[in-house]
């Protein structure tokens, strides 16, 4: 009886300690949460200051450049074989089709990254995502998932010091405007308009995060829950409207869908009718606010004034086509960043170009600017690279490595035809998924995609040498971001 008591006491002890360690444990996460600031560095943003004056500076002494209107059609999860031009058999693509067949494809694409938040950082500032650190999804303030964020210490919006490509376009003159999903940040100062657009409309998350009010600059004009069946054909609207008012350019329209992301919403009169199940309906919506765009450029006599470009954040989700291609969103093999690239500017880009040279997402900055006669920012490293010259002449470009990350993870890297696949969890791939547990990891792995485009086969074993170079490369590449993760320049 005497040992039963000890034990009993024993264990209450341990209880009450370990409730007590419980209970502090939560305390300091909730002191984390709600004491938590994402600072912005003070001298990174007078650099940017003084940078975006000396662009303007220098677009202003370029003063006979001819600027093109520049218009960037992003869908959300839109997979690399779901359209026309790139073999879809299941849905219908007409109005997309025809600018791929007026204009230049690209064969070899990638997406920044292969989820949402990172790949649109790296669309809009012409840099790798893991140079900005916001390589995680952004949630709207109050979910749970930002909390947990706010209490590790995550980024929870886009640093204000990054320069975007609206910020270096307006320090052309142009009027700029975003219509759509933004998903960078909720908080000043990383909403669209302190980021140089001049207009918005549209959401600040996913289509699946509550709550989702729509956003008329810095004014909530649909509070949640919205219609979403009507989404598209009201950005289609208001975008077409923001042309109209500002047709005598130059300007630049980031036109950033929600779709095809789940939950799927189809118009009510396309609703049923695509023949490919709810996932059709929402493409043919999105085809056709494609087509009304075009056909507003033609009205107002500008389409030869004006570049459209239409691509995709990352691969598709539950739904969608990668093509021939291994993986969907949130991988690092193929399907998951390969994207459909198309670009149409009639009479400058010829009809029925295919380019299969590998081109990225950051080079959308770097080629905007180029066509505007804006020079690049010089406090920071640019990783895109100008696609002007591909796109206007067919000149091929320059090889380089196509970096595959997850999160803070470089799983992968490409270089030429050779693509290399350190270890890391296969079957899903992202951190939270349960393959990312070292335990079930594979690799490395060495695949030519020349031979094997669907990363079917390791070639590692009989291509040592190519498997020691590139990992050379990629442990080189890591040793550099550590030394410097912004990518600053010296002055």
């Amino acid at each position: 009886m005497r040992a039963i008591r000890l034990l009993v006491r024993g264990l209450g002890g341990l209880a009450l300690s370990t409730l007590l360690a419980l209970l502090s444990a939560a305390l300091y996460a909730a002191f984390r949460d709600v004491s938590y600031e994402q600072r912005d560095d003070a001298a990174s943003l007078a650099r940017k200051r003084s940078e975006l004056a000396w662009m303007a500076e220098q677009a202003r002494a370029a003063g006979g450049v001819a600027r093109p209107n520049l218009i960037v059609v992003l869908f959300d999860d839109l997979g690399y074989g779901d359209l026309g031009a790139y073999g879809s058999r299941a849905l219908a693509t007409p109005r997309i089709d025809r600018l791929a067949a007026e204009g230049a494809v690209f064969d070899t694409f990638y997406a920044p990254a292969p989820y949402c938040t990172p790949s649109r950082a790296g669309f809009l500032t012409g840099r790798w995502p893991i140079r900005t650190g916001l390589t995680n999804i952004v949630f709207p303030r109050g979910h749970a998932v930002n909390h947990l964020q706010r209490m590790t210490g995550r980024q929870v919006r886009l640093p204000a010091d990054e320069i975007l490509l609206p910020e270096a376009l307006r320090a052309a003159g142009y009027a700029t405007a975003m219509v759509g999903k933004w998903h960078l940040g909720d908080e000043t100062p990383s909403r669209p308009n302190d980021f140089g657009f001049d207009h918005y409309f549209g959401v600040l998350h996913s289509n699946d995060m509550a709550p989702l009010p729509l956003w008329r600059n810095r004014e909530i004009a649909t509070p949640h829950p919205i219609d979403q069946r009507l989404l598209t054909p009201r950005y289609t609207d208001d975008a077409i409207a923001w042309i109209e008012a500002h047709a005598d350019g130059p300007f630049f329209l980031h036109f950033a869908h929600n779709f095809p992301h789940i939950p799927l919403h189809a118009t009510p009169e396309q609703a049923g009718k695509s023949g490919a199940g709810p996932y059709g309906d929402v493409i043919a919506d999105l085809d056709a606010s494609v087509g009304k765009l075009v056909d507003a450029l033609a009205r107002l006599g500008i389409a030869e004034k004006t570049l459209v470009v239409v691509t995709s954040d990352n691969g598709p989700w539950y739904q969608g086509r990668a093509g021939p291609l291994r993986g969907r969103k949130n991988d690092t093999f193929e399907g998951g960043m390969r994207v459909p690239f198309i670009a149409w500017w009639p009479g400058r880009i010829p009809a029925g170009r295919r380019a299969g040279d590998v081109a990225i997402g950051i080079d959308l900055l770097p080629t905007a600017l180029a066509l505007a006669g804006v020079p690049l920012p010089r406090d920071r490293t640019i990783d895109g690279v100008d696609l002007s010259r591909a796109l206007i002449e067919g000149g091929p470009l320059a090889e380089r490595p196509v970096l595959y990350y997850s999160d803070r993870a470089l799983q992968a890297l490409r270089l030429g035809r050779w693509k290399l696949h350190a270890r890391h969890g296969v079957y899903g791939g992202a951190p939270w998924s349960f393959a990312w547990v070292p335990l079930v990891a594979h690799g490395p792995w060495l695949f030519d995609l020349a031979r094997d485009p669907d990363e079917a086969y390791d070639a590692s074993s009989r291509y040592p040498a190519e498997l020691a170079r590139l990992t050379e490369l990629r442990e080189g590449w890591l040793r550099e971001l550590e030394a410097n993760p912004r990518g600053w320049k010296s002055p």
